[in-house]
């Protein structure tokens, strides 16, 4: 027999939002994305794996390296550190990004949760600069605190998004802030880019390695800075959950949290969507956070290039979201994110096909990635809006964050795995196409209209 839903769908227009708000939301885009892209995706990778290789007894700018490291007593090949490290990561959010976003749902300062979340992060971030030498064991745990609180931080940001717009908003409105984000992101790279290019000697091994460790200082830096900005900006709308809570908000947000994890049932296509995005987001956070690895190591090209690249998807993923966001209009958020996904797997082939010690073929490929990265994610994280019941917000997007921004870990342990077992980063990057494949027929699968009803709210006009 045919399920029936019988939703109680929730009219209430949402509380308006000023264009000065808005503004605020859109700037911690830009001031978190100089973590995600000169951090994660361009300098730590390489950094820590060069730090971790030290700590091997390997020599500094050596072509290979089969040295292992022992964090805890536990054989590591150095090359696999940095992988482990994203999965380790994301082992820890799951304890404490739902947790989080409890407490965002029961505060009535939620800004405060914001800033606390991104100052942590940010620090820990800048004290990247005391990791000198062969300290890969201080590397690792300095960039574990930070990329948690990087996750924690994003968690009470997206809970604000139901509140800035109704259902049909939502798309634009996500898509503009992940656009500045990537125009901020980028300027930042540029401007490390500019310093290495100046300051670099190419001969000297350990003036690169230096100057890679004060660029990812300088992330946390600007992260810092700009985040000051929506703390100023950006409004409390406290929930009436939050409004009538008169206990503790912490042990109110671990009540609130169980009572949550019992009634999710209630809600399985919600569910089965958020299982839809942490397989293929898991896909794309892999290869965002594992390019420079796998171009360094493999491909075995300048940093240089790697980061020229990173800017080109950078500034193309700028004009990316917008255009996703504008196709969205027309045929729909879900139908643009399943493209997106094939797009996605065809980037996956042609990675694989890339020569060695060529950089154009490397760039080429960045500007594809470009185009599809922003939309996906962003219309990503605004349909997720429409299936969140009210007042839920910072529990589901605690769920919703534990494989989005750099958190993804069955991706990096895979990729970790097939590289201890053969010594082959190509072999690795085959592993991630099952998940862009099994998160398309995932989705394909969400009757999506159905799920934002069953959840109470207010479909799009378009889906």
């Amino acid at each position: 027999m045919a399920e029936t839903v019988t939703p109680t769908v929730d009219d209430t227009p949402p509380p308006a939002s000023t264009r000065r708000e808005r503004r605020g939301w859109y700037i911690y885009d830009w001031a978190n994305s100089a973590f995600q892209t000169t951090v994660i995706t361009v300098f730590l990778g390489p950094f820590l794996t060069t730090v971790a290789e030290l700590a091997a007894g390997c020599e500094l700018g050596a072509d290979s390296c089969d040295g292992s490291v022992y964090p805890l007593g536990i054989k590591i090949a150095a090359g696999s550190y940095y992988p482990y490290l994203i999965s380790l990561s994301v082992f820890l959010t799951v304890f404490v990004l739902p947790v989080i976003g409890a407490i965002a749902d029961r505060s009535a300062h939620k800004k405060r949760l914001l800033g606390g979340a991104a100052f942590t992060g940010a620090g820990a971030t800048i004290a990247m600069a005391f990791v000198t030498g062969d300290r890969y064991l201080l590397g690792g745990a300095l960039f574990l605190v930070a990329n948690i609180s990087f996750g924690a931080a994003i968690v009470v940001y997206n809970s604000f998004l139901p509140q800035l717009g109704g259902p049909d908003e939502r798309d634009g409105i996500s898509s503009r802030g992940w656009a500045l984000g990537y125009l901020g992101g980028g300027l930042l790279l540029a401007l490390n880019l500019v310093a290495i290019t100046v300051l670099d000697e190419g001969d000297n091994p350990q003036r690169t390695l230096d100057l890679a460790r004060w660029s990812i200082v300088s992330a946390g830096v600007w992260w810092a800075l700009f985040t000051l900005v929506p703390l100023r900006w950006l409004r409390e709308r406290p929930s009436v959950a939050a409004l009538a809570s008169g206990g503790n908000v912490l042990t109110d947000g671990f009540r609130q949290l169980a009572r949550t994890m019992r009634e999710v049932k209630a809600y399985p296509l919600t569910l089965y969507f958020l299982l839809a995005f942490l397989v293929y987001n898991d896909g794309i956070q892999t290869v965002i956070t594992l390019a420079s690895q796998y171009g360094t190591e493999e491909l075995r090209l300048e940093q240089s290039t790697l980061i020229i690249t990173i800017l080109l998807v950078q500034f193309l993923a700028f004009g990316g979201a917008l255009s996703l966001g504008a196709l969205a209009k027309r045929i729909g958020a879900w139908k643009t994110v399943l493209l997106s996904l094939v797009l996605w797997t065809g980037v996956i082939i042609a990675a694989f096909r890339l020569p060695a010690e060529a950089p154009v073929p490397f760039m080429v490929l960045g500007a594809a990635i470009g185009l599809v990265l922003g939309g996906s994610q962003a219309l990503s994280r605004s349909l997720f809006s429409q299936l969140i019941p009210a007042g839920k917000e910072g529990e589901y997007y605690g769920f919703y964050e534990i494989s989005d921004k750099g958190t993804s870990w069955l991706g990096p342990l895979a990729f970790g795995l097939v590289f201890q077992l053969t010594s082959s980063y190509r072999v690795g990057l085959v592993s991630l196409l099952i998940f862009f494949v099994v998160g398309f027929l995932l989705l394909a699968a969400v009757p999506i209209r159905r799920a934002i009803v069953a959840a109470g709210n207010t479909p799009p006009r378009v889906l």
